[in-house]
């Protein structure tokens, strides 16, 4: 598995986390940053990594902003993209299982960085349950294509 692993300011210390989780499980990753304090738009960096996902660059992708709100609602934009605000373990279970998500959005202003932890390494762990689920996902993906 590949990831691609980005934030804003707001998020900075959080995807340190996540990267030395990642680092731990022995997950390959690359970190698209962003690596100031400074106010930064969360666009800038969450367009570019889901494109990544999309095109199959990466097989997932970990976004961090403030809430994650923001992270999610421009991951989501992107065609083929099943990106989850999460902040609970049982949600990052049921987001893999059931909805195949691509990539996980978190908030570094909501959760602390052991649940963080958590949830990314049960989101990265859980398997697609494909069955009814898949065929809601394909659903979706059909959808897509009449935009």
């Amino acid at each position: 598995m590949k990831v691609a692993l980005a934030s804003d300011h707001g998020g900075i210390n959080l995807r340190k986390e996540i990267a030395d989780l990642l680092t731990e499980l022995g997950i390959e990753f690359q970190d698209f940053g962003c690596d100031c304090e400074d106010s930064v738009d969360y666009p800038d960096y969450a367009l570019p990594v889901a494109k990544k996902v999309a095109e199959g660059e990466f097989d997932r992708g970990i976004l961090i902003c403030g809430t994650g709100i923001g992270m999610s609602i421009a991951a989501n934009k992107v065609k083929g993209i099943r990106c989850a605000l999460v902040h609970d373990t049982f949600s990052a279970k049921a987001t893999r299982g059931h909805n195949n998500s691509n990539m996980l959005a978190m908030g570094e202003r909501v959760i602390g960085a052991g649940l963080a932890r958590d949830i990314a390494q049960i989101w990265l762990t859980t398997e697609f349950e494909e069955g009814r689920h898949a065929n809601r996902i394909g659903k979706i993906a059909d959808y897509e294509t009449q935009l």
